[in-house]
């Protein structure tokens, strides 16, 4: 199955990437793209979606990549793009999930419980929208459904100027981990047929940003190009050895 002729390891899939309009979504759309996937991209911002998009066909001439404006704090909405990505394209094959956002404090103590309001949205809310909206249709992809979390080590060793942020990752990977429950009970004897998958980093840079800092030595940081990569290469492993597991792009805290 060919969708772009493109020749790639993806070719015939396709993939819904959530958040594609910054860095990171640029680079995966591009990634995906490369593979030969199908690329479906979502964004809240419309103009920026547009050129991400614009920029993945033009690197990967004859790639299909398309773009949807979504609000993936409506549960219904997100629903309606999974139904309409899987009919429109014949099958889906997996979600990338890159939305995200960071508010912090000087201290555990100024904390601002409207950043918590704030990020639960962004961190936990869209995480249970598109795993729902998407978990029937990436177990009808014959093996090849794929769930792809961004997470952050702070889920694993909070910090006290980060609460409300690490709260939030932490929350999103449990309800990850839970889909991938979902996902080894529906495959029974034959093990899970599809994957819920977590990529854990420090934090993301790019060439814009080091352009801005030469100096900076980003330590620990994941290219965007290497989440990228990190990302296809859950569709060559078996979905059994995938699901559940949190793959780290950065040294363990």
């Amino acid at each position: 199955m060919n969708a772009n002729g493109n020749g790639g390891p993806l070719d015939g899939a396709v993939i819904a990437v959530a958040g594609a309009a910054g860095p990171a979504g640029r680079a995966t759309l591009m990634r995906l793209a490369e593979a030969g996937a199908t690329v479906v991209g979502s964004d809240a911002d419309p103009a920026r979606l547009a050129e991400a998009v614009d920029a993945a066909r033009y690197a990967h001439g004859g790639a299909r990549v398309v773009g949807d404006t979504v609000d993936l704090l409506d549960l219904a909405a997100t629903k309606e793009w999974a139904e309409k990505t899987e009919k429109e394209f014949g099958r889906i094959d997996g979600l990338v999930h890159l939305v995200g956002g960071w508010r912090g404090s000087q201290s555990f103590v100024e904390t601002d419980l409207k950043d918590w309001d704030f990020l639960e949205k962004l961190l936990v809310r869209t995480v249970q929208h598109t795993s729902l909206a998407f978990h029937d249709g990436l177990l009808r992809s014959g093996g090849r459904g794929r769930y792809a979390l961004i997470s952050q080590v702070g889920a694993h060793k909070p910090v006290a100027n980060n609460a409300a942020y690490n709260a939030g990752k932490a929350a999103a990977e449990a309800w990850t981990l839970a889909m991938a429950d979902s996902f080894r009970k529906a495959g029974g004897d034959e093990g899970a047929q599809a994957a819920a998958a977590i990529l854990v980093i420090k934090a993301l840079v790019h060439d814009a940003m080091r352009a801005e800092r030469p100096n900076a030595k980003f330590a620990g940081f994941t290219d965007v190009k290497d989440l990228a990569d990190a990302v296809a290469g859950l569709w060559d492993r078996p979905a059994q050895e995938v699901n559940g597991q949190r793959l780290w792009l950065t040294p363990k805290p």
